[in-house]
């Protein structure tokens, strides 16, 4: 595109786009949520009792239920109180509930090592009083370094 000045040269516009800055920012950007992404996955930290027996778990595809050592218990990664959890369950997973209205749905519970044993209970004691039955305790495996 050409302007005519006043004194009745013509010139024209710098048309092009500098993407130097765009690029600049995106890699700022992308540093930046490659530093905070692990942090924001690792959730609620929980000291695992561990057994020799373990299947895969994929927390983030799974409906994790977390109890720290203090007894406070967390729905994802974040705090809920025990009477309202079976409540949020339902409205998470959507009510896909079995043919007794047992929900099917596997829910994780994953309890620091130093828990009582009374609380995990508890826990588990409310769940099933709201249909879900599917309840697997998340452990750590036990590395056995004599076979190694």
């Amino acid at each position: 595109m050409a302007f005519t000045s006043p004194d009745g040269r013509t010139s024209t516009s710098l048309s092009e786009i500098n993407v130097t800055p765009l690029v600049d920012v995106m890699l700022v950007l992308l540093v930046i949520f490659m530093v905070t992404t692990p942090i924001i996955q690792s959730g609620i930290e929980v000291n695992l009792p561990r057994t020799r027996h373990v299947k895969t778990f994929h927390p983030r595809q799974q409906y994790v239920i977390s109890i720290d050592r203090n007894d406070n218990l967390y729905f994802m990664t974040q705090p809920i109180n025990i009477n309202r959890l079976v409540e949020r369950l339902n409205v998470e997973i959507g009510q896909h509930s079995g043919p007794e209205g047992e929900n099917r749905e596997p829910v994780y519970l994953r309890a620091d090592g130093d828990v009582r044993f009374a609380v995990v209970v508890k826990v588990m004691d409310v769940l099933r009083e709201g249909g879900f039955t599917n309840i697997q305790i998340v452990t750590h495996p036990i590395i056995d370094k004599s076979t190694s």
